[in-house]
C-alpha cells in the first residue's frame, strides 16, 4: 500500500534491487593475466577511468530512478535504452583500460555485474515495449534495430579487447564454419519435421483410432534426454554406414551430423504434430459446413478452409521446435555433429569461460531472435485467419 501512495513501480522497485546490488556489491568486469587463471573483480570505479565510472553510474542512476517513478511509458524505455548502450559502450572501454592492447596476454571479460545490469534494464526494456502493445511489424523492427546496433558496435572494433572477442579472433574461420553447422543442424531438422509431421497430424485429425497411438509414442521419444537418444542412435546409423552401399559416401555416419540430425528430427515430430491436431480440431464447424455447402471436397475443405485457419496453432508449433532445436543443437558437438557447443565444451575442456560464452551468447541470441520473429509472424497469420473467419 505505502508503494502505492508514493506512486512507485513494483518492477522498477526489483529493477532498483537489482541495479544497486549490481552496482554495490558485484564486479563489473573480470581482470586475468592470461586465459585460464582464476580472475579477479573489478568495481565500475576500478574498470573504467574517471570520467567513465561517473558518467555510467550517473546514467543508471537516472534510469532506475525513472524506473521507480510511474513515469510515461516512453521515458521508462528511453531510460532502458540509454542505459543498455552505456553498459556496452563502456565494457569496451573496460577491456582497454584493464589490459591495454600491447599486453596481449591478459584478459578482460564482463562480470556478474555487468550481467545483472544488463538483465535489469532488458527486463524494464521489454515491460515498456510489452506495455505499449508493439504490433509484429514494429517488434520485428525493434528486433533489427538492435541487431543493427550490436553490429555497429562490432564492426567498430570498440569490443576487440574483451576476452570473447579475442577467442573469436583466434577461431574466426572456424567460428562461422560451426555457425552454419548449428543453423544447418536446427533449421534442416525443423524442415524435416515439418515435412513429415504436418501430414501425419493431419492423417491424426482425419483417423481419431490412428491419434492416441502416433501422440503416446512422440511422447515417449520427447522423455528421452538428448544425450541418451544421441547416443541410441550412434549404434544403428553405424550399423547402416556400414552394411548399406552409399550411405557413408552421402554422410550417415554413428557419429557426427547424422545421428544428431535424426534426433533433432525425433524431438521436433511432437510439437508439429500435436498443434497440427489442435489446429485443424479448433476450425469453426460452421466454416467447414459451409465449404460443404458451396460443393468443396475434402481436399479442398482442407486446404482452402482448414489449414489457413489452423495455421497460427501449427506456427506455435514450428516456433517451439526451432527454438528448442537451436539449444539442443548446441549438445550434438558431443557427438560430432558440430555447431556452436564445439566452442562451449572446449571451454569447459580447458577451463576457458569466454570460450564457453563463444559458443554460448551465439546460441541465445539465435534462440531470441527465432522467438520474436516467429512469435510475431504468429500473431500476424493469426489476425489474418481471424479476418477470414469474419469473412
Amino acid at each position: 500500500m505505502s508503494g502505492n501512495r508514493i506512486g512507485l513501480d513494483k518492477l522498477g522497485v526489483v529493477i532498483a534491487a537489482i541495479a544497486a546490488s549490481a552496482v554495490f556489491l558485484a564486479p563489473f568486469a573480470t581482470f586475468r593475466a592470461n586465459r585460464i587463471v582464476p580472475g579477479e573483480g573489478r568495481t565500475i570505479m576500478e574498470a573504467l577511468p574517471p570520467w567513465a565510472a561517473v558518467t555510467l553510474l550517473f546514467v543508471l542512476a537516472a534510469a532506475t530512478i525513472i524506473a521507480l517513478l510511474r513515469a510515461p511509458l516512453s521515458w521508462r524505455l528511453a531510460a532502458s535504452i540509454a542505459a543498455l548502450a552505456a553498459l556496452m559502450l563502456l565494457i569496451g572501454l573496460a577491456a582497454t583500460h584493464l589490459a591495454p592492447p600491447e599486453n596481449t596476454y591478459a584478459r578482460v571479460s564482463p562480470a556478474s555485474g555487468f550481467w545483472l545490469l544488463n538483465f535489469a534494464f532488458a527486463l524494464l526494456a521489454a515491460d515498456s515495449l510489452t506495455r505499449l502493445r508493439l504490433g509484429p511489424t514494429a517488434r520485428i523492427a525493434v528486433l533489427a534495430l538492435a541487431a543493427l546496433a550490436l553490429a555497429a558496435i562490432l564492426y567498430s572494433g570498440s569490443w576487440n579487447g574483451l576476452s570473447i572477442l579475442k577467442e573469436y579472433a583466434n577461431r574466426a574461420d572456424s567460428f562461422w564454419a560451426e555457425a552454419a553447422k548449428h543453423v544447418t543442424l536446427a533449421l534442416g531438422s525443423l524442415a524435416a519435421a515439418v515435412l513429415a509431421g504436418v501430414p501425419l497430424g493431419i492423417l491424426c485429425h482425419r483417423v481419431p483410432a490412428l491419434r492416441d497411438g502416433v501422440l503416446n509414442v512422440l511422447n515417449i521419444i520427447q522423455t528421452i534426454p538428448s544425450i541418451a537418444l544421441f547416443g541410441i542412435l550412434i549404434a544403428p546409423l553405424g550399423w547402416i554406414a556400414a552394411h548399406v552401399p552409399g550411405a557413408a559416401e552421402i554422410g550417415i555416419r554413428g557419429i557426427g551430423t547424422a545421428p544428431a540430425f535424426v534426433a533433432l528430427f525425433l524431438y521436433s515430430l511432437l510439437p508439429v504434430v500435436a498443434n497440427t491436431v489442435v489446429g485443424l480440431a479448433g476450425v469453426p464447424p460452421a466454416a467447414n459446413d459451409a465449404a460443404r455447402g458451396v460443393g468443396m471436397t475434402a481436399r479442398q475443405r482442407l486446404f482452402s478452409i482448414e489449414f489457413p485457419l489452423a495455421f497460427p496453432v501449427i506456427l506455435t508449433g514450428i516456433r517451439i521446435v526451432l527454438v528448442q532445436n537451436i539449444g539442443l543443437a548446441t549438445i550434438a558437438a558431443l557427438i560430432g555433429g558440430g555447431g556452436f557447443g564445439v566452442f562451449v565444451f572446449q571451454g569447459i575442456g580447458q577451463t576457458a569461460m569466454d570460450l564457453v560464452l563463444l559458443g554460448a551468447v551465439p546460441t541465445v541470441a539465435l534462440a531470441f531472435a527465432a522467438a520474436v520473429i516467429l512469435d510475431a509472424l504468429t500473431e500476424m497469420s493469426a489476425f489474418n485467419g481471424n479476418q477470414g473467419k469474419s469473412a
